[in-house]
């Protein structure tokens, strides 16, 4: 069988697992739309976290950017990695412990004020936009090339299928579908790695596999650091980026996956504190997997990719090239008219989405307009690595199926995580405890349905014009998240003496910062400004460990200058300290 009829016949399997698991938890109130119910086991909510945290940033993306950047990449890898340790030992015990719903409920009756709970919610949604941006298209990317789609149209159908789930069963259906999509997207996700690790190696294990030698006796690394200096880059295993910049960008993926509201949200499902432990050290073992195995296939689609195209013509380029051409997310262009692809350093058209004309070449690729170059070029969308990868390799069709239903998966779940974060910012922290303190259970259901409706349109606008590839604009969120919710999570923890007032000024000074710099040198406002601009040698997905700072900062310092917090405020913050005695998540 054809590649996109193995696609349709696998899609639609987890498709029809996804909806019937959305129809049979179809959430009946606000507890179980918020936290279903708080009755999910420690392993049930251990698969859920993972897949709520592997997003398509995840499965996608990371590898495509280890792939490219080589040795820069592994900032991915301990930021992520190392932030959920963060979560999982600093703060997700003492907020379960605590009891509420959500950050911007914690924030709001930690720091006894409308005001916080008001910022905190403006923050969460900022950051949950930003990070579903990329999980949208993610989407589009998988659906425009294994269903033949336009972009756009893959964004507006991942919409319309995060809708049905989200819209039906809240945290209670978003959680059990979750635990599906967990199994699919790893199981998607090492199948290929396995296959390709022996065929390149011998050895199925891929994370030995990545260090092991060719049928040559050559160790993999180094042909690939051959190749990369045969043409011009530099060696895979050495990076390019300064030790402040590796250590800015992996600080703020840490605090920023310890901030993170949609995964914050997971630890108040379980039943009591000490599941809440649970649930984090088995979801850490889950994602693990993926992580472990993501420079693996980096390693292999790079040198993959390298073999297969590089001095190769046109004519004689294996048929993926030209499929993933038709999406735009690889493009040539033939300079010199000789019909050969060079792939060499110092591209034009590296790193910078081509524009097509409505012509095709002598050969038949596709042509652009935006090709400065004095020589034939090429251009790799970094998120296609993954999911080109097994073409690339030459495996099953099946097994390409198979990849494209995982990353379905892996954008699916982090975007319904991300909306039912943004709805229960809305329904719950704006309308029912500050709007309209006497709605009825059934109205603040409908009003986070609403929510999410509302939602999923802004997201699937970003999703269609995000501001970079998909890793690119969820580390941004991460930074918003560092420079916004954990400092104001951490103090109110381990703080007694933190009070409402140093809180806002923190939360507002360091996310607008972040949102300054981000704007400033991402979407080249403000003046833009080159890498040579950046403040203190920083990059743009640094820069939220910066802004953290500030934020810590201007929390302690106004905190100090200010009256001291209430005692029963005081004595709360004592009490969620204490490893013993938390009840259920309360919405009240």
């Amino acid at each position: 069988m054809s590649v996109q009829t193995w696609t349709w016949i696998l899609v639609g399997i987890t498709f029809a697992l996804y909806f019937g698991i959305a129809i049979w938890a179809r959430a009946g109130s606000t507890k179980e739309f918020y936290v279903a119910s708080g009755g999910v086991s420690p392993l049930a909510n251990g698969m859920a976290t993972a897949a709520d945290w592997m997003s398509a940033a995840s499965f996608i993306s990371m590898a495509g950017i280890i792939s490219f950047a080589g040795y820069d990449g592994s900032v991915y890898l301990m930021g992520w990695t190392g932030g959920y340790v963060l979560l999982a030992l600093l703060l997700a015990p003492y907020l379960r412990k605590f009891g509420k719903f959500t950050v911007p409920d914690f924030i709001g009756d930690r720091y006894y004020s409308n005001s916080a709970r008001t910022v905190a919610v403006i923050c969460a949604l900022i950051v949950s936009f930003t990070y579903v941006a990329g999980q949208m298209r993610g989407v589009g990317i998988v659906f425009s090339q294994f269903l033949q789609v336009d972009i756009i149209w893959g964004v507006v159908i991942g919409m319309c299928i995060v809708l049905v789930f989200a819209f039906l069963g809240g945290m209670k259906g978003i959680t059990y579908t979750q635990v599906a999509q967990y199994c699919v997207l790893i199981f998607a996700f090492m199948v290929p790695a396995i296959f390709i690790s022996f065929q390149m190696t011998g050895n199925v294990v891929p994370q030995i596999g990545m260090g092991g030698t060719l049928e040559d006796g050559t160790y993999l690394l180094e042909k690939l650091d051959s190749l990369h200096t045969e043409l011009g880059f530099k060696e895979y295993t050495t990076g390019s980026k300064s030790t402040w910049d590796v250590f800015a960008i992996t600080l703020a993926l840490m605090v920023g996956t310890a901030g993170l509201p949609h995964v914050i949200v997971r630890f108040f499902t379980v039943p009591k504190v000490k599941d809440a432990r649970k649930s984090a050290g088995l979801a850490l073992l889950f994602i693990a997997i993926l992580y472990t195995t993501a420079p693996a296939i980096a390693v292999f689609s790079r040198t993959n990719l390298i073999e297969t195209v590089s001095n190769k013509s046109y004519s004689e380029i294996p048929e993926w090239f030209k499929n993933w051409e038709n999406t735009g997310l690889i493009a040539w262009t033939d300079k010199n008219g000789d019909g050969k692809i060079q792939y060499v350093a110092g591209s034009s058209i590296e790193g910078k989405k081509p524009t097509y004309i409505n012509e095709r070449g002598a050969y038949g690729q596709r042509m652009i307009s935006n090709a400065n170059a004095s020589r034939n070029e090429l251009y790799v969308d970094r998120d296609i690595m993954v999911l080109a990868n097994p073409e690339i390799a030459g495996l099953p069709n099946w097994v390409i199926a198979l990849v494209a239903a995982g990353g379905l998966a892996a954008a699916l779940s982090t975007a319904a995580g991300l909306l039912l974060v943004i709805s229960t910012s809305i329904s719950h922290d704006l309308i029912k405890k500050q709007i309209k303190p006497d709605i009825s259970d059934k109205g603040e259901l409908r009003w986070a349905r609403i929510s999410i409706l509302i939602a999923i349109l802004i997201a699937g606008y970003f999703g269609i014009n995000p501001p970079g590839f998909v890793a690119a604009v969820v580390a941004l969120a991460f930074g918003l998240a560092a420079a916004s919710f954990f400092p104001a999570i951490i103090l109110g923890i381990f703080d007694k003496r933190m009070n409402k007032e140093g809180a806002v000024a923190g939360m507002v000074v360091g996310i607008l910062l972040m949102l300054f710099y981000m704007m400033k040198f991402k979407l080249d406002m403000f003046g833009g400004g080159t890498k040579e601009d950046w403040w203190f040698g920083t990059s743009p997905e640094g820069f939220g460990t910066i802004a953290m700072i500030v934020n810590v900062v201007i929390s302690v310092v106004v905190s100090r200058l200010t009256a001291a917090p209430p005692k029963d405020v005081v004595e709360i913050v004592e009490n969620i300290r204490i490893p013993s005695g938390a009840g259920e998540a309360t919405a009240h």
